[in-house]
């Protein structure tokens, strides 16, 4: 330690915290079992997305940050100034902060490993796609964390002991988790929700994290989003920094709240800069495309090409005889009814997905491929009304490369896997098909 104390000090500390961490039952539930409850509750939630869990990537990451900062961190800095620990940290030759920013490089460690384990049993488990942009996740991840834990620094200057964490923390969690934008997204909170949100890192963190999974660009669009945290964290790393206890003994004084002020200021500055620069203008729920298909344009779709119901490609079944005299038939139907891609809350998605059905059956060249089809024919005039499956059919046709197609169904029996291309050429020529039979140009 004669050479250099500061930094000999920092790493033995950092090495203990991670050791006292991973031998401590509790900090193991909290650093990972929790996030991988989580990660199982959002995939029975949205397991039927196609792909599953690639939009909720955002939140779910957060969850894991935000209970790591809130919770894990001060949880664990308030348990060890109870029991004597930090007032005798006070007493090595070594400065205070390399011991605070030992304990908080521990976390980021525990909490990257625990979002790491999630991307990775999402991917496992679910079949979820791994970021877009890996290297900028990770800067995604340290913009993130770091502010969080600048939150939970502060959480553990606050509480007097365990119990006032746990108090603390809620009041942090679980506004975030409600209408912050975090455990519920944006588009289906009231307006109020969507407003409030914005003076909340949380909103702020799903988007930055969000944007590496799905958005081309990754964070060059989330400039305001990383403002935000930036100013947050710091604000509340000062302000925890500053009310920083040695000693379960001694209490917060009056000019404490001077500090805790500052902290809430700056969520009140963000808040009210993205006001002032249309950030907090309310979120719908995107208008879906085949709403904007026009009768003209449907009425301009020809269908003198198609293949005929009995050659190789795209072939389809007459309508069938009444229920019960085809086996095939009845046990199909209850297995696509029950089929979670066909269930799709987006009307769009639910006809692409039983359109794919019936591409696959057919490239696959299924000894039941007109058969299928003409299920999916019926299914999806049980499902649709008239003129909302006629326009959907319409964008179908006309923007064949829009929306997502399911390339493989082995849970209905269809074991190839075939291009994507090929699938929306195939969904586009059953598409036409299913038009004429609903218009009436085509006849069975």
């Amino acid at each position: 330690m004669k050479r250099n104390p500061t930094l000999n000090g920092l790493l033995r500390h950092f090495s203990l915290t991670l050791q006292l961490n991973f031998r401590s039952p509790q900090a193991l539930i909290y650093g990972y079992l929790v996030p991988v409850f989580f990660l199982l509750a959002f995939g029975s939630v949205f397991r039927a997305d196609t792909p599953p869990l690639l939009n909720q990537m955002g939140q779910l990451l957060t969850i894991s940050l935000l209970g790591g900062a809130c919770f894990g961190l001060p949880t664990a800095l308030v348990a060890e100034r109870e029991r004597g620990v930090w007032r005798r940290y006070r007493l090595l030759p070594v400065p205070t902060g390399s011991l605070v920013l030992g304990t908080l490089l521990a976390r980021l460690v525990i909490v990257g490993t625990a979002v790491a384990l999630q991307i990775f049993l999402a991917r496992v488990i679910y079949g979820t796609p791994l970021p877009l942009h890996p290297a900028q996740t990770v800067a995604a991840f340290l913009c993130v964390a770091l502010p969080f834990l600048g939150l939970g620094l502060l959480v553990a200057a606050l509480a007097d002991d365990v119990p006032a964490v746990q108090a603390l923390g809620q009041c942090l969690f679980l506004p975030m988790i409600m209408i912050g934008g975090v455990g519920v997204p944006l588009v289906i909170l009231p307006l109020w929700a969507q407003r409030v949100a914005g003076f909340m890192p949380g909103r702020y963190a799903v988007d930055v994290l969000q944007r590496c999974f799905t958005d081309p660009q990754g964070l060059p669009g989330a400039g305001f989003s990383l403002f935000a945290l930036v100013v947050i964290g710091a604000a509340a790393g000062v302000a925890g920094s500053m009310l920083f206890r040695w000693d379960a003994g001694r209490r917060m004084n009056r000019s404490a709240l001077g500090w805790v002020a500052v902290a809430l200021l700056a969520w009140l500055a963000v808040g009210l800069t993205a006001a002032a620069t249309g950030r907090l203008l309310t979120v719908a729920l995107p208008v879906a495309a085949y709403e904007s298909i026009t009768d003209e344009q449907a009425d301009q779709i020809t269908y003198e090409d198609l293949p005929g119901d009995n050659e190789i490609v795209s072939r389809l079944a007459p309508p069938f005889l009444p229920a019960g005299e085809a086996p095939f038939v009845d046990e199909f139907s209850a297995k696509l009814a029950a089929w979670p891609p066909g269930r799709d809350p987006s009307p769009g998605q639910s006809v692409r997905h039983l359109l794919s059905v019936a591409a696959i059956a057919d490239i696959s060249e299924d000894i039941h491929e007109g058969e299928i089809a003409r299920i999916v024919f019926d299914k999806l005039q049980t499902r649709h009304k008239h003129t909302e499956l006629r326009r959907i059919l319409a964008w179908v046709i006309l923007h064949p490369g829009e929306g997502t197609v399911i390339t493989q169904a082995p849970e209905l029996g269809l074991r190839r896997h075939p291009p994507e291309s090929v699938v929306r050429e195939r969904s586009a020529l059953y598409a036409r098909k299913y038009l004429g039979r609903l218009l009436g140009k085509i006849h069975d």
